[in-house]
């Protein structure tokens, strides 16, 4: 017997043959590599550059950031500004590197860091702002610039990306200034201070100086022992310098080094190598009499300057010796040494007394104007400007940075022109033929406000 199946129901003609088939979620091999332009969170740091003169190219990098809820508060309401230098202050390498590797390669110097930076803003309304020496960025390029850009236009960029993640992290309305080069931007110098109150529409004699402060870690502390990782003595470097403690000084603040401020550890002594207090103002203003400073001997002589770039020789010979009637010779003028022993000639052969404003640093040198002499049939003095080769350095910048105080428009010299000087130095001596040999120690002669340029840290 044959069992049949009973007969299939109809099924309504609009149903579908078969069932859909199922979707299946398939995973994705596929690694994504970057984030959408519309997904990135906005970069609030906007760059801008400052150029310390008219036709002189950028060389301050400013940073400013501005959190998204700011609350648009007007700057005129603040007057105090707590001021931080940024590499081992704010922050140090994650690496344990000198310097940063990368954009990624920082960390706060302190894990208190951050709080503390938001309770100055937010309950304690302070400004505050960043202000860092940064001469390995270059912004611009020169004609002579011969080194490999692309290395140096990463270098900024990377400090651009770093300073940028230090600010949002923060999420606080605060500015970055980063001084690349050797200018009035400087530290010590107050170009980026004054760059500061400019920008936060604060005149400068507006500032509460009282309350304001600087922190960073060039603060001249010598070496000395400290506490190492097991509470056993361990020794701790010198600072490098001491541009942040001069810094404060030239602006009139406090300065504190990040351990004390940021971990209220006790001062540590320090000691700078040019102190200003060694030299202060004569209390009558002024230029000194040139008779107490020079005694004249002769109708027609030579005077041989000898002393390091910057010991104030062309200063003395304005103020002292060109009102006796001498005649200047010098070589940063008439280009070389040869022009200058012509012109000196003929000034002598016209009954002229001269001054040689050089550095004749050692007898070779000096005996060839011994010789100019001789031939002429006059005596030659010399006047040996012993002040100090860190004094001199101090005066060079003053000189290259204020123009009042540069009427021959000189330009701030390199290292080398120090240190050259030393190495060829010999002591002048009246057996070279002199008729006499004079000392002039440095003191400064000027008026107070010459002396309120002069006496600010410039190096």
């Amino acid at each position: 017997m044959v069992t049949q199946n009973p007969p299939k129901k109809r099924k309504d003609p609009g149903a579908p043959i078969s069932p859909p088939p199922l979707k299946k979620t398939v995973k994705s091999t596929t690694t994504r590599f970057f984030t959408p332009a519309s997904q990135k969170p906005k970069d609030r740091t906007v760059w801008s550059e400052r150029s310390p003169a008219e036709d002189v190219p950028a060389t301050l990098l400013v940073g400013r950031y501005q959190p998204e809820n700011n609350d648009k508060e007007s700057p005129s309401k603040r007057r105090k500004i707590a001021a931080f230098d940024l590499d081992s202050t704010l922050i140090t390498t994650s690496s344990g590197k000198k310097h940063a590797s990368n954009a990624a390669d920082w960390k706060w110097w302190d894990n208190t860091v951050p709080d503390r930076l938001r309770e100055l803003y937010e309950k304690e309304d302070y400004h505050v702002v960043i202000l860092s020496n940064q001469a390995g960025l270059t912004l611009h390029f020169d004609a002579n610039y011969k080194g490999p850009k692309a290395n140096a236009q990463k270098r900024v960029a990377e400090f651009k990306q770093k300073c940028s993640a230090v600010l949002t992290s923060l999420d606080l309305p605060m500015t970055v200034y980063a001084a690349t080069a050797k200018d009035i931007y400087r530290k010590p110098r107050r170009g980026m201070w004054k760059e500061v109150c400019d920008d936060l529409e604060i005149s400068e004699d507006e500032v509460n100086l009282k309350d304001s402060f600087f922190v960073g870690d060039a603060g001249g502390r010598i070496a000395s022992l400290g506490k190492g990782a097991n509470g056993a003595a361990a020794a701790v470097a010198k600072d490098f310098s001491c541009s942040d403690r001069n810094l404060a000084h030239n602006i009139g603040i406090d300065y504190l080094t990040p351990e004390e401020f940021f971990r209220g550890e006790k001062p540590r002594d320090f000691n700078r190598e040019f102190d200003l207090g060694s030299y202060i103002l004569p209390e009558e203003d002024g230029i000194i009499d040139a008779e107490d400073v020079y005694e004249r001997k002769n109708d027609q002589d030579v005077v041989l300057f000898c002393g390091p770039p910057g010991a104030g020789k062309s200063t003395f010979y304005f103020n002292v010796l060109k009102p006796l009637g001498y005649e200047r010779v010098n070589q940063d003028t008439l280009k070389s040494r040869d022009k200058c022993i012509q012109v000196a000639r003929e000034l002598l052969k016209d009954g002229k007394s001269v001054t040689v404003d050089n550095t004749n640093a050692d007898p070779d040198t000096r005996a060839l104007w011994i010789d100019v002499a001789k031939k002429a049939g006059v005596p030659i003095r010399c006047l040996w400007f012993s002040t100090p080769v860190i004094v001199c350095e101090h005066n060079d910048a003053v000189r290259a940075n204020n123009a009042v105080l540069n009427p021959e428009a000189r330009q701030s010299l390199p290292k080398l022109a120090f240190t050259g000087f030393q190495s060829r130095f010999k002591e002048p001596k009246e057996k070279e033929g002199f008729q006499d040999v004079t000392e002039v120690k440095f003191k400064f002669r000027g008026t107070k406000e010459e002396y309120m340029l002069w006496g600010q840290y410039w190096i």
